[in-house]
């Protein structure tokens, strides 16, 4: 009898070491998968349609550490709303190697938002899964859309294990603790399908989305990364970093596998390419194209360059426009008239943190919000450029439209030009100036604009 159970438990043993690694996965997965079913973000029912407002960069590079970043923009997610945003976009969310002191951007475990201790911390930089949830749910009923920002390129963290492909030891052994999509040296390169793809990222581990695998863990699956940050953790959309790295196809599986706004930053003042990879990711794309000509226009004093060419100019409903973001601020000398550029001109603009919250006027952005939400429609007409000076009209569909008038001279500026309206009292909505003048019968009238300034007409 004792040699039957010893038996029995032999063959017991050799059963369960012949189950392939990836079944003993799958099974911690399907567990992991009940268990965060119990927390999931709600209260989509009512958002603003996104694009129809102004994106809020909800941060900086390196905020304050210590998990508290969650809670800091929870608090201002109510006053953004009612100002006119329509959407946050929030750091990359998930554990990264650098633990409590990571910006995200170096990715280990997609699945930890903060709750389990691994690289360092149980919570990330900028908080706990709870607080996470919390503030998306709080965004939710305020109606505002909240963005992932996701790392596709490259993963960082990995334990060091032989790499035949190379043939010698490189950091690619990937076991986080959350159990969910466990990595080797398959999955980046050089691997056994090809040694690289469009590009790397530094000395980072650089994923391979070529492989069923990786495309699996990453959005095919019903527990994927992509489905994981929509359904329970409750994100809205997507600005994808660092695309350069990667084919258009990879952003653009994504977004048909889950939906929602999608971005990408694709770092590169050509417009030409730029257009060209929103039509093959099928996304929109950061108008880097109209952020360095903004740069040379008021940096350079020379207000002509916003005669070039831009994306917003190619495709509008694919240009997101900002002035300044968490790796880049060039713009210093006189930004607010960027963003009076951006935020009276096509695309869907989104303004950067620190500009809204510490280094510009509150007052005179929430102006330019109200203006873009309620003014600034139809498509554009360019009615006069010099170095110092720039006219432009909206042509409206949905309202009167506009005409702004920036001034980048050191002195107040007048100028007659063409509007949208005949025998019409229009007025400037930005306060700069207290004419109320009456458009002649042939839509012409005389604007002006004070110094290192803006105004902006429109119907009384």
């Amino acid at each position: 009898m004792k040699t039957t159970k010893i038996f029995y438990f032999l063959l017991i043993s050799l059963f369960l070491i012949s189950c392939s690694e990836d079944e003993i996965n799958q099974e911690n997965e399907q567990s992991t998968e009940a268990v965060k079913e119990t927390v999931v973000a709600k209260n989509r029912s009512n958002l603003k349609p996104i694009g129809s407002g102004v994106m809020m960069q909800a941060f900086y590079w390196d905020v304050p550490a210590g998990g508290t970043w969650w809670n800091v923009v929870k608090g201002k997610v109510d006053d953004w709303s009612n100002a006119g945003i329509d959407a946050i976009w929030l750091p990359p969310a998930s554990k990264a190697q650098n633990g409590p002191f990571s910006m995200g951007y170096d990715p280990f475990d997609y699945f930890d938002f903060g709750e389990y201790n691994q690289m360092g911390s149980v919570e990330t930089r900028f908080g706990s899964t709870a607080e996470l949830i919390s503030l998306v749910n709080t965004a939710h009923n305020n109606r505002l859309s909240v963005i992932a920002d996701i790392v596709l390129n490259h993963n960082s963290g990995g334990d060091s294990e032989y790499n035949p492909f190379k043939g010698t030891n490189t950091y690619t052994d990937y076991q986080p603790m959350s159990g969910m999509f466990n990595r080797t040296y398959y999955d980046f390169h050089p691997n056994d399908y090809h040694a690289n793809d469009e590009g790397v990222f530094g000395g980072f581990a650089d994923l391979c989305h070529h492989k069923q695998y990786v495309q699996d863990w990453l959005w095919n699956n019903s527990n994927s990364v992509a489905k994981y940050y929509k359904n329970v953790i409750g994100f809205d959309g997507w600005r994808f970093d660092y695309v350069k790295g990667f084919a258009p196809w990879v952003v653009k599986d994504w977004k048909n596998a889950v939906g929602g706004f999608s971005v990408g930053e694709l770092w590169d003042g050509n417009v030409n390419i730029l257009d060209s990879w929103t039509a093959q990711a099928e996304v929109s794309a950061f108008d880097f194209a109209c952020y360095y000509k903004m740069r040379d226009a008021f940096g350079g004093n020379d207000l002509t360059q916003l005669n070039g060419d831009m994306l917003w100019k190619r495709n509008a409903s694919k240009a997101v426009t900002f002035v300044a973001n968490h790796d880049t601020d060039e713009i210093i000398n006189n930004k607010i008239l960027a963003y009076a550029y951006i935020l009276t001109h096509e695309g869907y603009p989104t303004i950067f943190y620190r500009d809204y919250e510490e280094w510009l006027n509150k007052e005179r952005l929430n102006n330019l919000i109200w203006i873009h939400n309620n003014l600034a429609s139809g498509n554009t007409s360019i009615l006069y450029t010099d170095n110092d000076e720039y006219v432009a009209r909206r042509n409206g569909y949905n309202s009167s439209g506009l005409v702004v008038y920036i001034n980048n001279s050191n002195s107040w500026q007048e100028r007659w030009v063409e509007t949208n309206w005949s025998n019409t009292r229009i007025k400037d909505y930005t306060g700069h100036s207290g004419w109320e003048p009456v458009t002649q019968g042939g839509k012409w009238v005389k604007i002006q604009a004070p110094p290192k300034s803006y105004s902006v007409w429109s119907v009384k």
